[in-house]
């Protein structure tokens, strides 16, 4: 078992690490070397330094949006949906709507497409429950109607064109 001070080096990240307890709850821990000498260091563990930020970040009703655009929540262990969820306990939010609407999790292979492909619009008349392969389907096939839209579009531009052409 280290003791508070303890230094250790190597891993994955081959970054020292220096063995701490948070000043607020006492959890002990492994924190980067480098990121104590940081100004704005305060010690805090995770979930200290979330309640310290602005409330704690483990309600159910936490919301926030992923990289790529899609909203995100996260669920308490004891909720019927948290198998759903990923390592950190979170859940795509069109993902968790769908299955609530479907009374059961959702299985991993199972695909909730987004109608308008607005990926925060998690409206349940905007999301459709399809396997991968219709989801590919789907896509080529709004391609290319969006490809024949954009075409049709041009061709009606060249025919005002041509009919002013003509009226002239």
């Amino acid at each position: 078992m280290p003791k508070i001070g303890d230094i250790k080096s190597g891993g994955k990240a081959i970054q020292r690490r220096i063995y701490q307890s948070c000043p607020q709850c006492g959890k002990e821990r492994w924190v980067a070397l480098p990121s104590t000498k940081r100004p704005n260091y305060t010690g805090l563990c995770h979930q200290c330094n979330a309640s310290v930020r602005g409330g704690n970040r483990v309600k159910k009703d936490y919301r926030g949006k992923h990289s790529d655009g899609y909203v995100v929540i996260k669920l308490q262990p004891d909720d019927f949906f948290y198998p759903m969820a990923g390592r950190e306990g979170y859940v795509l939010e069109h993902r968790l709507i769908m299955a609530q609407s479907l009374g059961r999790c959702l299985h991993s292979w199972e695909i909730v497409h987004h109608c308008n492909h607005k990926r925060d619009d998690n409206r349940i008349e905007n999301l459709q429950l399809v396997s991968d392969d219709r989801h590919k389907q789907i896509s080529i096939l709004e391609a290319k109607i969006a490809r024949l839209q954009k075409r049709v579009k041009e061709l009606e531009a060249e025919n005002r064109r041509l009919k002013n052409v003509k009226q002239t």
